[in-house]
């Protein structure tokens, strides 16, 4: 089982979709399982405050690393001494992509028990202008960065990796040939009907598709990839 561990300030707004679907259906079948982390729940401040102004000025605020780190202390606990991967969103970091994926959905088989060992994943997830930097050097986090932008906060780019590398835990996805990867897939899908009407135009299934010819089929299929 994978179970991934997410420090964030707003768990309500991701927590919606990592429950539902496949998502959801995976973590009813415990092949993964999510825990949140509320930073303001380990904070000392007495008023329950977690942004501190930044040093050296600029605009907006600084998530504290006390905070942080406790909570990311109490995920390790859980963990209880088992292999943990730290991941710490940032813009430099390196590029999440399948390979990443892939590898972070890698678990360890146990002959004499017969079953994968948990593995722990620890999603640090910023907000406002960050997380203070030495969050990830006393972690020693990897930098993870879901893409060449900048968005309000870490929860989208958790999201987003819990589900791709979910896909590639045996047993969430319906069919293994449901993996991309695995077969000769199209960026292009159709279904019923064979021809579409809509606003006084037809739009029809490409002919390949129906022919019943596979390897017909897979040669459109690699022609309508991006090379």
């Amino acid at each position: 089982m994978l179970h991934f561990h997410i420090v964030t300030l707003f768990p309500e707004s991701i927590e919606p979709y990592l429950r539902a679907s496949i998502i959801g259906k995976a973590q009813e079948k415990k092949k993964i399982k999510v825990t949140f982390y509320d930073p303001k729940d380990f904070t000392r401040d007495t008023y329950g405050r977690v942004d501190r102004r930044p040093y050296g000025g600029g605009p907006g605020m600084v998530l504290e690393p006390g905070a942080i780190l406790r909570a990311v202390e109490k995920a390790l606990r859980r963990a209880q001494g088992k292999r943990v991967e730290k991941i710490f969103f940032s813009t430099d970091g390196a590029q999440f992509d399948e390979a990443m994926a892939k590898e972070l959905a890698r678990q360890k088989y146990s002959s004499q028990t017969a079953v994968f060992s948990t593995k722990h994943i620890v999603l640090i997830c910023g907000h406002y202008e960050g997380v203070d930097a030495r969050v990830q050097k006393i972690l020693k986090a990897k930098k993870v960065s879901m893409g060449p932008y900048v968005l309000t906060g870490g929860e989208l780019p958790a999201a987003t990796l819990i589900d791709a590398v979910a896909r590639f835990v045996p047993g969430v996805l319906g069919k293994a040939e449901s993996l991309e990867a695995s077969r000769v897939s199209s960026p292009e899908v159709y279904t019923r009907p064979d021809v579409l009407k809509w606003k006084g135009k037809k739009y029809k299934v490409p002919e390949v598709l129906k022919s019943g010819h596979h390897a017909k089929i897979n040669e459109w299929k690699k022609s309508t990839r991006k090379t």
